[in-house]
């Protein structure tokens, strides 16, 4: 009897410390395993989220060009400051979305981020107190004036020509230096005017030893009437 009871007090009794360091090992060994795979997977979430903000903003561009006499949306300040015409005044009525102006993130740092299709979740940039443009339209396309309109078929390689994408800096128009060039597997999402997103490496659109981006770039017209 004493014997059984030995053994039954050996068989659920606490662990010893080599058992307990060998879970521990093992705990550790899955983490080790399982985090970087589930950083991975956020990652792609988020970057499936910008890439459907962006396909919003291309049927908002098209659709805005179908009630307006096929013109694109003009340009706007680059601050923020248009309010009467610009594509962050235009094309958030095509998408049904709050006006820009009247996001309180857009100068409030402190504000909480939603999920809109105006940010980027892998984005972690926060208002200057100024503005904030998780994306930021090619200035090129308008022929680089806030008021200029340019008509969707008047633009000869639509599907080369990039019209908004993640944003490095601040400004909401702006040109081959604006790219965002570590968001999403170190590169950025453009949005061309035909209306399909892709994701480009950094290494393809900017020049490192220059810090600057590259106006000759194979698949990519920055200027849709440039010669």
């Amino acid at each position: 009897m004493s014997s059984i009871r030995g053994l039954c007090t050996r068989s659920w009794g606490a662990f010893t410390l080599v058992e307990l360091l060998v879970v521990i090992a093992i705990i550790a060994l899955l983490a080790g395993l399982l985090l970087p795979a589930l950083s991975r997977a956020t990652a792609r979430a988020r970057g499936a989220v910008c890439v459907s903000n962006l396909r919003q903003w291309g049927i908002a561009t098209h659709g805005y060009a179908s009630e307006n006499a096929d013109l694109l949306p003009p340009d706007g300040a680059p601050n923020g400051e248009s309010t009467e015409a610009g594509w962050y005044v235009d094309l958030p009525r095509m998408a049904g979305v709050s006006a820009y102006r009247e996001n309180s993130w857009r100068t409030n740092a402190s504000s909480a981020l939603p999920r809109t299709i105006w940010l980027c979740p892998s984005n972690r940039r926060r208002s200057n107190g100024i503005n904030l443009f998780h994306y930021c339209l090619n200035e090129n396309v308008n022929g680089r004036g806030s008021g200029r309109q340019v008509k969707q078929g008047a633009v000869p390689a639509p599907a080369l020509t990039p019209w908004l994408f993640d944003n490095g800096h601040l400004a909401a128009v702006a040109s081959v230096n604006n790219p965002h060039t570590n968001l999403h597997g170190s590169g950025c999402h453009f949005l061309f005017l035909d209306g399909h997103v892709t994701q480009w490496s950094s290494r393809v659109f900017w020049d490192f030893a220059k810090n600057e981006g590259r106006w000759q770039v194979e698949g990519m017209q920055w200027d849709p009437f440039a010669p």
